[in-house]
């Protein structure tokens, strides 16, 4: 049977960086993209480089629903889901509170529904989630961590507003929640996905060197102090980020399920640390 995988966010960055390694994985491999000049340039790159691996772009905004019911489709014809990396998101300058949410989370909640029927045995899932949720110590508490876990509800992003005020208007802290909601959604999404024999799991990177980490880095300066702090003295790179994902998407980590890996150069633990946690 044809194996596929799905690799999102791919037309650059972290998610092309995944998606070269997913060739490792599968026969199949859709790169999912919203820029379809990027994604099918992608494409070109890596079925050059793996000429005996399927490569086709898929354009395709993660939110849309009807979208990704077509994707699913897609995938179902092909052959049997092996890997998804799950990158394609938005980051605190990219937009408004209320897209952040609808991208980061909801998006992933609208793939995760889209795909489930499709999981099988060695199925394997990784979404991208964040640091800045575990650097911000976010928790929720009992009400809004209801919410967050019902990313599908109608109103969501209402009630969310109400739970947690006018403060989650700022982008930052859309950012960090919509990422803690990513490591809550894996750990149901694992409860949901082992009766099948498949996986779920997250990956939080710390400051990576790529466009839109750049980007973010101007506009935060915060961002800078980060990779002073890092104990292995540098900013990460995607290859660093989707190393680990390849390894959690593998079957060497068949028995890892519900867990968030952070790929951070260790800052995490140096900001504790300093903090004396």
């Amino acid at each position: 049977m044809t194996t596929v995988g799905i690799a999102t966010g791919a037309g650059r960055g972290m998610g092309l960086a995944c998606a070269r390694r997913l060739t490792e994985l599968v026969d199949t491999l859709l790169l999912v993209d919203r820029d379809e000049l990027a994604v099918t340039a992608a494409a070109k790159e890596l079925a050059a480089a793996e000429p005996e691996i399927e490569i086709q772009p898929f354009v395709l905004d993660i939110t849309d629903t009807a979208g990704l019911a077509q994707l699913a489709a897609h995938v179902a014809e092909s052959g049997t889901l092996r890997a998804v990396s799950h990158a394609a998101g938005i980051s605190p300058t990219m937009a408004d509170w209320r897209r952040i949410f609808e991208v980061d989370l909801v998006g992933t909640a609208r793939l995760a529904e889209a795909l489930r029927p499709l999981a099988t045995a060695g199925t394997a899932l990784v979404c991208f989630a964040s640091m800045a949720p575990l650097l911000g110590n976010l928790e929720a508490d009992p009400a809004v961590g209801a919410i967050l876990d019902d990313p599908l509800q109608e109103g969501f992003l209402d009630r969310l507003h109400d739970a947690l005020g006018p403060a989650v208007e700022n982008t930052g802290l859309a950012y960090a929640w919509a990422k803690h909601g990513v490591h809550r959604f894996v750990r149901r999404e694992a409860v949901r996905l082992g009766p099948y024999g498949a996986r779920a799991c997250s990956v939080s990177p710390g400051v990576i060197d790529t466009p839109q980490g750049r980007r973010e880095a101007l506009a935060q300066p915060a961002m800078a102090a980060l990779v002073e702090q890092t104990p292995l003295g540098r900013m990460g790179r995607a290859e660093d980020v989707a190393a680990a994902v390849a390894f959690l998407l593998s079957e060497e980590a068949a028995f890892i399920s519900g867990i968030d890996v952070l790929v951070d150069g260790g800052v995490y633990a140096a900001v504790r640390e300093r903090a004396g946690r």
